[in-house]
């Protein structure tokens, strides 16, 4: 009795896992104006430099930066995010973006937070531009870049295609995982 009782529960799990994906691109909120998002993007932005000056000095470097200023995820053992973003070249916005993203495993509670994700290249923004949405951790190698790595960072020793900084966490929920976001160019309102 329990191990029919453990499959089903399993299978249930499974079949939720895999619905996910379609149900949180079904179910993500509409996206908002483009002058918000713009506005958005400007405050996280700043704000990062302001913080961090690996950051900013790579942003001075960088051929484009794509930044999503609040991405929202909850889970309860399924999880999804999302958020919205502009990619900006020579500080002017290009495009608006959306990420999307859905988990399984041993996880529960609520978090928010911002990544910005520095384009050091043409060839990692061109397949930006011309993948039909870019699945992060294929394509361009990606570096996410946390404190002990910024300290070893240098404008020297850039190899990556992207680099990743994750910022403003707040919420009960241990881990911020990019990896396997989808990020989707969209027009907003």
């Amino acid at each position: 009795m329990k191990r029919s009782v453990i499959a089903l529960v399993v299978q249930a799990a499974l079949a939720l896992a895999f619905a996910m994906p379609a149900f949180a691109q079904a179910s993500a909120p509409l996206a908002p104006s483009a002058s918000t998002i713009d506005s958005n993007v400007t405050a996280a932005l700043n704000s990062l430099y302001a913080h961090n000056q690996k950051a900013r000095e790579l942003g001075a470097k960088a051929r484009a930066v794509l930044v999503f200023p609040d991405i929202r995820k909850g889970a309860f053992l399924i999880g999804a995010q999302f958020g919205f973003g502009a990619l900006r070249e020579n500080g002017q916005t290009v495009g608006y973006y959306r990420t999307a993203a859905a988990s399984y495993g041993f996880q529960a509670g609520v978090k928010q937070f911002g990544y910005a994700l520095f384009f050091m290249n043409d060839s990692a923004l061109n397949y930006l531009n011309q993948s039909d949405g870019w699945a992060v951790g294929t394509g361009p190698s990606l570096v996410v870049v946390d404190e002990g790595f910024a300290k070893s960072l240098t404008t020297t020793n850039l190899r990556s295609d992207v680099y990743a900084f994750v910022f403003n966490q707040q919420g009960l929920m241990g881990g911020v995982g990019i990896e396997g976001s989808k990020i989707t160019q969209i027009k907003p309102n």
